[in-house]
């Protein structure tokens, strides 16, 4: 990627589109301090952010619940409850004790989405938030989105379709290798 000069602000909702390869996850891993390769120049964010990639980070061997609480990590302050209303909220209240492998790709996604519910994050950074997710469920993470922006909260996702919320989205086009990125 060329020179990429961007400036994100509270409350705001950004799309990374681009042709596949064009540099989306790698934004988005490089921006969260997981850069593959060298970058340089300045990388200024907030330390506060939830990171949700591309890939699901699902365990097969954990039940749903499992794998909740391994996502969320050792700093995980959330009573037991939360973390089934949050496996509820994302269509998973009856398949908590369920193991991942025994589950379809999208249950999968879900169990990963699930965090939205549980993050006072400021900075949410969704790679492909949409994949394998069934229209009811788009229509769940568009709503959650919306709420976070709207409480002030900033989203910068990636994918190849726009959201349908009713809020204003800026772009931020990427064009493969050696093209300048633009704004829109």
């Amino acid at each position: 990627m060329s020179e990429l000069h961007w400036q994100v602000g509270r409350g705001e909702l950004w799309q990374i589109k681009g042709d596949n390869g064009a540099g989306k996850t790698s934004l988005l891993r490089a921006i969260v301090g997981l850069a593959g390769q060298s970058i340089e120049g300045h990388l200024s964010v907030i330390s506060e952010f939830l990171f949700l990639g591309h890939k699901t980070g699902v365990k097969s061997d954990f039940t749903a619940l499992e794998n909740l609480r391994f996502q969320l990590g050792s700093t995980n302050d959330h009573d037991p409850s939360s973390l089934l209303d949050a496996l509820g909220q994302v269509g998973l209240a009856d398949y908590s004790d369920e193991f991942a492998y025994q589950m379809s790709a999208g249950q999968q996604r879900r169990i990963a989405l699930a965090r939205l519910f549980l993050s006072e994050q400021p900075l949410w950074l969704l790679d492909e938030p949409l994949t394998a997710i069934d229209v009811d469920g788009v229509g769940l993470i568009e709503s959650l989105i919306a709420q976070q922006v709207r409480r002030g909260g900033t989203v910068i996702y990636t994918s190849h379709q726009p959201l349908k919320v009713e809020l204003s989205t800026r772009t931020l086009h990427l064009r493969g290798r050696g093209l300048s990125p633009y704004v829109s």
